[in-house]
């Protein structure tokens, strides 16, 4: 089996686990953007699934995220780019150069700085404000009331549009409580931004539980290209 049949086949494998999720939700399929999360993965496994019809992809480390995107753009094909890694401040200028979604905004100086660097850029990014439902050290996402005020000013940010909230369930606990919860905070956010409509949330063991609960927009890497290849640059 080639590289590409084995991704097309693993394509074909997530996506009829979301539409059953879907089917089990009373949702359709359509409602739900799969973002493939490509990092440490080449540029031709990019290409590949994007001619399968992928049309979103998720990196989380910006020199290779930007290798990739530029290698991509050399080659006549400009899918949309989700940053779903920790952004840094320092690499908000080149984050904003190539990511049309951004994930994981999750403080006012990082919402600050990729702002500053979409504008100008020209560009505007949408930006999602990470949510963390983890007490745990280390790990990134602003504390559940915190979301309205880091909302607010990502939506009055020039270069930015808010488009919603992203999460990561928390290690060694039941998914769905956690899912329900973004949910929630998620409509309570919309009352002042009605067009903040993302929930991004679900990946290869969690999507089902995701989609039950609301989300619009999974992120799915191990599931499509198999376990993690070695950081590429």
């Amino acid at each position: 089996m080639t590289r590409a049949d084995d991704l097309g086949a693993r394509l074909g494998v997530v996506l009829a686990r979301i539409a059953a999720a879907c089917d089990a939700a009373g949702r359709s399929p359509g409602d739900v953007t799969l973002v493939a999360v490509s990092k440490t993965w080449p540029a031709s496994d990019v290409l590949v699934l994007n001619g399968l019809g992928v049309a979103d992809f998720g990196e989380s480390y910006d020199a290779e995220a930007a290798a990739k995107a530029t290698a991509l753009r050399q080659a006549g094909v400009t899918p949309c780019w989700h940053f779903v890694g920790g952004l840094q401040r320092n690499k908000a200028r080149s984050v904003a150069g190539y990511a049309d979604v951004v994930h994981s905004l999750d403080r006012s100086e990082v919402v600050d700085a990729l702002g500053t660097a979409a504008a100008r850029a020209g560009r505007v990014v949408t930006g999602l404000v990470q949510v963390s439902y983890d007490e745990g050290p280390g790990r990134s996402g602003a504390a559940p009331e915190d979301v309205e005020r880091l909302a607010d000013r990502v939506a009055a940010t020039e270069g930015l549009a808010f488009g919603g909230l992203m999460c990561v369930a928390p290690l060694g606990e039941p998914p769905r409580p956690v899912f329900a919860r973004l949910r929630a905070l998620s409509e309570t956010v919309r009352r002042a931004h009605p067009g903040a409509v993302t929930i991004s949330a679900g990946m290869t063991a969690d999507l089902a539980d995701a989609v039950a609960e609301g989300a619009n927009c999974v992120r799915v890497g191990t599931a499509l290209f198999g376990g993690r290849g070695p950081r590429l640059g």
